[in-house]
Protein backbone atom coordinates (compact mmCIF):
# COMPACT_ATOMS: atom_id res chain seq x y z
CA UNK A 1 0.00 0.00 0.00
CA UNK A 2 1.56 3.30 -0.83
CA UNK A 3 1.24 6.32 1.34
CA UNK A 4 -2.43 8.18 0.60
CA UNK A 5 -3.73 5.37 0.00
CA UNK A 6 -6.54 3.42 2.11
CA UNK A 7 -7.01 -0.03 3.20
CA UNK A 8 -9.90 -2.22 1.31
CA UNK A 9 -11.75 -2.17 4.32
CA UNK A 10 -11.83 1.56 4.93
CA UNK A 11 -13.56 2.99 1.13
CA UNK A 12 -13.50 7.05 2.32
CA UNK A 13 -12.07 8.94 -0.68
CA UNK A 14 -9.50 11.32 0.11
CA UNK A 15 -9.19 14.09 -2.11
CA UNK A 16 -7.42 17.19 -2.69
CA UNK A 17 -9.03 20.53 -1.56
CA UNK A 18 -7.27 24.35 -1.13
CA UNK A 19 -3.45 23.64 -0.53
CA UNK A 20 -3.60 20.31 1.74
CA UNK A 21 -4.18 16.73 1.12
CA UNK A 22 -7.81 16.18 2.35
CA UNK A 23 -9.39 13.31 4.51
CA UNK A 24 -13.32 12.85 4.44
CA UNK A 25 -14.92 11.75 6.87
CA UNK A 26 -17.67 8.23 5.63
CA UNK A 27 -21.00 10.14 6.66
CA UNK A 28 -22.05 6.49 8.86
CA UNK A 29 -18.85 7.88 11.52
CA UNK A 30 -19.80 9.29 14.29
CA UNK A 31 -16.75 9.43 16.28
CA UNK A 32 -12.62 10.11 15.02
CA UNK A 33 -10.15 10.21 17.57
CA UNK A 34 -6.52 12.07 17.72
CA UNK A 35 -3.56 10.87 19.66
CA UNK A 36 0.43 11.65 19.28
CA UNK A 37 3.44 11.22 21.20
CA UNK A 38 3.20 7.84 22.63
CA UNK A 39 6.83 7.40 22.00
CA UNK A 40 6.48 3.31 22.25
CA UNK A 41 9.18 1.38 23.21
CA UNK A 42 9.93 -1.45 25.02
CA UNK A 43 10.84 0.74 28.25
CA UNK A 44 7.93 1.70 28.54
CA UNK A 45 5.54 -1.09 29.02
CA UNK A 46 2.37 0.56 30.67
CA UNK A 47 1.93 3.14 27.74
CA UNK A 48 2.27 0.57 25.19
CA UNK A 49 -0.20 -1.89 27.58
CA UNK A 50 -2.37 1.06 27.34
CA UNK A 51 -2.76 1.61 24.00
CA UNK A 52 -3.34 -1.49 22.63
CA UNK A 53 -6.18 -2.02 24.46
CA UNK A 54 -7.54 1.49 23.32
CA UNK A 55 -6.61 0.30 19.87
CA UNK A 56 -8.33 -2.79 20.89
CA UNK A 57 -11.40 -0.95 22.38
CA UNK A 58 -12.33 2.07 21.23
CA UNK A 59 -15.82 3.47 20.19
CA UNK A 60 -14.21 5.17 17.25
CA UNK A 61 -14.88 4.58 14.01
CA UNK A 62 -11.50 6.29 13.11
CA UNK A 63 -8.32 6.68 14.99
CA UNK A 64 -5.54 9.56 14.04
CA UNK A 65 -2.29 9.39 15.04
CA UNK A 66 -0.38 12.37 14.50
CA UNK A 67 3.27 11.25 14.70
CA UNK A 68 5.83 9.87 17.57
CA UNK A 69 4.12 7.33 18.02
CA UNK A 70 7.62 4.99 18.00
CA UNK A 71 10.19 6.57 20.75
CA UNK A 72 12.69 6.35 17.33
CA UNK A 73 12.08 4.44 13.74
CA UNK A 74 15.09 3.83 11.92
CA UNK A 75 13.36 2.31 8.57
CA UNK A 76 10.72 -0.62 8.47
CA UNK A 77 12.87 -3.55 8.46
CA UNK A 78 12.68 -2.57 12.14
CA UNK A 79 8.75 -3.82 12.02
CA UNK A 80 10.71 -7.49 12.51
CA UNK A 81 12.06 -6.76 15.55
CA UNK A 82 10.22 -7.92 18.87
CA UNK A 83 8.85 -5.14 20.09
CA UNK A 84 7.80 -3.59 16.54
CA UNK A 85 6.36 -7.10 16.07
CA UNK A 86 3.68 -7.00 18.91
CA UNK A 87 2.91 -3.33 17.63
CA UNK A 88 2.72 -4.27 14.06
CA UNK A 89 -0.09 -7.02 15.55
CA UNK A 90 -2.09 -4.36 17.43
CA UNK A 91 -2.26 -1.99 14.15
CA UNK A 92 -2.82 -4.68 12.23
CA UNK A 93 -6.06 -5.78 14.94
CA UNK A 94 -7.28 -2.40 14.84
CA UNK A 95 -7.11 -1.43 10.77
CA UNK A 96 -9.25 -4.64 10.33
CA UNK A 97 -12.42 -3.25 12.46
CA UNK A 98 -11.61 0.63 11.58
CA UNK A 99 -10.02 3.31 9.67
CA UNK A 100 -6.79 4.00 11.17
CA UNK A 101 -4.50 6.70 10.12
CA UNK A 102 -0.73 7.74 10.55
CA UNK A 103 1.35 10.97 10.29
CA UNK A 104 5.06 11.02 10.80
CA UNK A 105 6.50 13.23 13.85
CA UNK A 106 10.08 13.94 14.66
CA UNK A 107 10.79 10.83 15.80
CA UNK A 108 8.82 8.27 13.64
CA UNK A 109 9.75 10.20 10.29
CA UNK A 110 11.43 7.11 8.34
CA UNK A 111 8.36 5.15 8.65
CA UNK A 112 7.27 4.55 5.54
CA UNK A 113 5.16 2.64 2.58
CA UNK A 114 6.10 -0.92 3.50
CA UNK A 115 5.05 -0.61 7.63
CA UNK A 116 2.13 1.39 6.07
CA UNK A 117 1.24 -1.40 4.23
CA UNK A 118 2.19 -4.29 6.73
CA UNK A 119 -0.63 -3.13 9.18
CA UNK A 120 -2.92 -1.34 6.79
CA UNK A 121 -2.15 2.51 7.99
CA UNK A 122 -3.36 5.46 5.82
CA UNK A 123 -0.30 7.57 5.29
CA UNK A 124 -1.25 11.26 5.65
CA UNK A 125 1.30 13.74 4.11
CA UNK A 126 1.84 16.63 7.05
CA UNK A 127 -0.68 18.99 7.21
CA UNK A 128 -3.98 17.45 6.52
CA UNK A 129 -6.89 18.27 6.14
CA UNK A 130 -9.68 16.58 7.71
CA UNK A 131 -13.15 17.42 6.55
CA UNK A 132 -16.15 15.91 9.05
CA UNK A 133 -19.96 17.17 9.74
CA UNK A 134 -19.49 20.34 8.23
CA UNK A 135 -15.92 21.09 9.81
CA UNK A 136 -12.41 21.29 8.60
CA UNK A 137 -9.73 20.96 10.76
CA UNK A 138 -5.54 21.25 9.89
CA UNK A 139 -4.25 18.14 10.70
CA UNK A 140 -0.40 18.08 11.99
CA UNK A 141 2.41 17.11 14.08
CA UNK A 142 3.49 20.50 14.71
CA UNK A 143 7.10 20.38 15.22
CA UNK A 144 7.53 22.51 11.27
CA UNK A 145 5.43 24.94 13.20
CA UNK A 146 8.12 25.54 15.79
CA UNK A 147 10.06 27.91 13.27
CA UNK A 148 11.96 29.68 16.24
CA UNK A 149 13.53 26.41 16.88
CA UNK A 150 16.48 26.85 14.58
CA UNK A 151 18.67 23.92 15.54
CA UNK A 152 15.74 21.30 14.99
CA UNK A 153 14.81 23.30 12.19
CA UNK A 154 17.97 22.45 10.36
CA UNK A 155 18.27 19.10 11.22
CA UNK A 156 14.84 18.24 10.42
CA UNK A 157 15.53 20.19 7.14
CA UNK A 158 18.43 17.58 6.66
CA UNK A 159 16.99 14.21 7.26
CA UNK A 160 13.98 15.14 5.64
CA UNK A 161 15.92 15.30 2.25
CA UNK A 162 16.04 11.91 0.15
CA UNK A 163 19.52 11.52 -0.14
CA UNK A 164 19.97 11.83 3.65
CA UNK A 165 17.37 8.58 4.31
CA UNK A 166 18.82 7.01 1.27
CA UNK A 167 22.35 6.62 2.56
CA UNK A 168 20.92 6.19 6.32
CA UNK A 169 18.51 3.52 5.53
CA UNK A 170 21.35 1.79 3.17
CA UNK A 171 23.14 0.62 6.80
CA UNK A 172 22.67 -1.95 8.29
CA UNK A 173 19.76 -2.47 11.15
CA UNK A 174 22.06 -3.42 14.16
CA UNK A 175 24.11 -0.40 12.95
CA UNK A 176 21.18 2.06 12.32
CA UNK A 177 19.88 1.42 16.32
CA UNK A 178 23.37 1.99 17.35
CA UNK A 179 23.50 5.47 15.95
CA UNK A 180 20.05 5.66 16.74
CA UNK A 181 20.50 5.15 20.32
CA UNK A 182 24.12 7.03 20.48
CA UNK A 183 22.13 10.36 18.75
CA UNK A 184 19.83 9.87 22.13
CA UNK A 185 22.11 9.65 24.42
CA UNK A 186 24.17 12.92 22.99
CA UNK A 187 22.51 15.92 24.95
CA UNK A 188 22.92 18.11 22.03
CA UNK A 189 21.92 15.96 19.53
CA UNK A 190 19.32 14.82 20.95
CA UNK A 191 17.81 18.14 21.73
CA UNK A 192 18.37 19.02 17.87
CA UNK A 193 16.73 15.61 16.99
CA UNK A 194 13.52 16.41 19.63
CA UNK A 195 13.19 19.64 18.82
CA UNK A 196 12.91 22.44 21.96
CA UNK A 197 9.87 21.55 23.76
CA UNK A 198 9.94 25.14 25.46
CA UNK A 199 9.44 26.70 22.12
CA UNK A 200 5.74 26.64 21.20
CA UNK A 201 4.19 26.82 17.46
CA UNK A 202 4.82 30.18 15.70
CA UNK A 203 1.67 31.48 15.62
CA UNK A 204 1.65 33.77 12.51
CA UNK A 205 3.08 30.49 10.85
CA UNK A 206 0.18 28.47 12.09
CA UNK A 207 -2.77 30.56 11.54
CA UNK A 208 -1.13 31.44 8.04
CA UNK A 209 -1.35 27.57 6.82
CA UNK A 210 -4.99 27.63 8.86
CA UNK A 211 -6.07 29.91 6.20
CA UNK A 212 -4.16 28.57 3.05
CA UNK A 213 -5.96 25.30 4.04
CA UNK A 214 -9.56 26.80 4.59
CA UNK A 215 -9.68 25.27 8.27
CA UNK A 216 -10.14 27.32 11.47
CA UNK A 217 -9.44 24.91 13.66
CA UNK A 218 -5.95 23.29 14.07
CA UNK A 219 -4.95 19.73 15.37
CA UNK A 220 -1.29 18.89 16.68
CA UNK A 221 0.65 17.13 18.97
CA UNK A 222 5.03 17.51 19.69
CA UNK A 223 5.05 20.14 21.86
CA UNK A 224 3.46 18.02 24.92
CA UNK A 225 1.34 21.33 26.10
CA UNK A 226 -2.66 19.90 26.19
CA UNK A 227 -4.90 22.45 25.70
CA UNK A 228 -7.13 24.62 23.82
CA UNK A 229 -6.67 28.30 22.51
CA UNK A 230 -7.20 31.12 19.96
CA UNK A 231 -4.44 31.80 18.14
CA UNK A 232 -6.24 34.92 16.66
CA UNK A 233 -10.06 35.53 15.81
CA UNK A 234 -11.53 32.61 14.39
CA UNK A 235 -8.97 30.33 14.60
CA UNK A 236 -8.41 27.87 17.38
CA UNK A 237 -6.00 25.22 18.14
CA UNK A 238 -6.17 22.05 19.64
CA UNK A 239 -3.18 20.55 21.04
CA UNK A 240 -2.36 16.78 22.32
CA UNK A 241 -0.61 15.26 24.97
CA UNK A 242 1.87 13.05 24.67
CA UNK A 243 1.10 9.63 26.68
CA UNK A 244 3.57 8.55 29.53
CA UNK A 245 1.77 5.74 31.86
CA UNK A 246 5.59 4.77 33.18
CA UNK A 247 6.11 8.07 34.56
CA UNK A 248 5.46 7.17 38.30
CA UNK A 249 5.18 10.76 39.02
CA UNK A 250 2.88 12.37 36.18
CA UNK A 251 1.56 9.78 34.32
CA UNK A 252 -0.25 10.94 31.75
CA UNK A 253 -2.57 9.74 27.83
CA UNK A 254 -5.43 11.09 26.45
CA UNK A 255 -7.56 11.03 23.54
CA UNK A 256 -9.07 13.64 21.72
CA UNK A 257 -12.27 12.94 20.28
CA UNK A 258 -14.34 14.45 17.74
CA UNK A 259 -17.93 14.02 16.98
CA UNK A 260 -20.74 16.58 15.95
CA UNK A 261 -21.15 17.72 19.16
CA UNK A 262 -17.29 18.95 19.08
CA UNK A 263 -14.25 18.23 20.75
CA UNK A 264 -13.87 16.06 23.69
CA UNK A 265 -10.75 14.70 26.02
CA UNK A 266 -10.59 11.57 27.33
CA UNK A 267 -8.67 9.53 29.13
CA UNK A 268 -8.13 6.30 26.96
CA UNK A 269 -9.61 3.15 28.77
CA UNK A 270 -12.67 5.96 29.18
CA UNK A 271 -12.58 6.10 24.60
Amino acid sequence: MSEGSLPEAAPALPRVSHSCFELEALASWKNIDFISDLHLSSASPRSFEAWSRYMAGTRADAVVILGDLFEIWVGDDARTLPFERECVDVLCEATSRRQVAFMAGNRDFLLGAAMLGACGLLGLPDPTVLSAWGQRLMLTHGDALCTADLPYQRFRAQVRQPSWQQEFLAKPLPERLAIAGSMRQQSEVRRQFDGNTLIDVDVASAVGSMHAAGASSMVHGHTHRPGSEALAPGFKRHVLSDWDLDDPVHPRAEVLRLSRDGLQRLRPEAA
